[in-house]
């Protein structure tokens, strides 16, 4: 595993008064993913939980849906940052990627929208899963606990999954708020849980539109996140069926799709 933090000298100012001090940063490096010879992404990450972060990755492109399409993956030993994977037979690898990977899905516009919904695995509209308006306001909190990075940083995001009533299954930090919701669906997917029907994404920045596409393409039926969502996001999630809901915190929340799933 690479580093998660790094130190560097910095100028602290506080009160008009300059000090010098160290002072702990979030590691960014690049993840070259491979399946068999071809290159089909190159991702901005922080170091570790590399499996679960491609495993998720190739949930969210539509490649894998279980445990066992992924036969083995594998850090390279001559090349840093890269993941060579091995696909089960007949399992297609996703189409390679001539950009790296940042916080835009290429999802844009009405048609693109039902194409996403009409490509779904699995459909969360029909899940009846309910929510208690207590247990999805203590989920930021409850996420906050596992941040142990950010605490060092202040610069990672973190997204976790839980199960109704509010219990951990996986949490995961990253300087990118998507690779870290891929990481959590990868170590969902390598645990044998995918679908996650009857769960809840919770995620500590804001919910864009790759975020809810992420969530349905593992079977997530709810995505929480403590800041906004964006109007695209919520367009994506009321045509898949997510609930979803933004300004998680301080014991309120507004509910942009699927309310009728929250028992108040």
């Amino acid at each position: 595993m690479g580093r998660v933090t790094a130190r560097h000298r910095v100028v602290r100012i506080r009160d008009g008064r300059a000090s010098a001090r160290s002072d702990a940063v979030a590691v960014e490096e690049p993840l070259v993913v491979r399946v068999g010879e071809a290159t089909v992404t190159l991702t901005m990450r922080t170091p570790g939980d590399d499996f679960d972060l491609v495993a998720g990755w190739l949930v969210s492109e539509g490649a894998v849906a279980q445990t066992a399409d992924i036969v083995g993956m594998r850090l390279c030993r001559d090349e840093q940052n890269t993941v060579e994977v091995v696909l089960a037979e007949g399992v297609e690898p996703p189409a390679p990627r001539a950009f790296a990977t940042t916080s835009a899905c290429g999802v844009c516009g009405a048609d693109a929208i039902v194409d996403v919904r009409d490509a779904l695995r699995w459909v969360v509209a029909g899940d009846q899963v309910t929510l208690e308006l207590d247990t999805l306001a203590k989920l930021p909190d409850l996420l906050r606990a596992y941040q142990r990075a950010f605490d060092r940083t202040g610069g990672l995001h973190a997204a976790g999954v839980f199960t109704a009533t509010g219990e951990p299954v996986h949490v995961r930090e990253d300087v990118g708020r998507h690779n870290a919701v891929d990481k959590v669906v990868g170590a969902a997917l390598r645990d044998g849980r995918l679908p996650l029907a009857g769960h809840v994404l919770q995620v500590s920045g804001r919910a864009s539109v790759e975020v809810v596409h992420k969530a349905v393409n593992a079977g997530i039926p709810a995505l929480a996140a403590v800041s906004a969502p964006s109007s695209l996001a919520v367009d994506l999630a009321k045509e898949c069926g997510l609930t979803l809901l933004g300004f998680v915190r301080d014991g309120g929340m507004n509910v942009y799709s699927r309310p009728d799933r929250v028992v108040l």
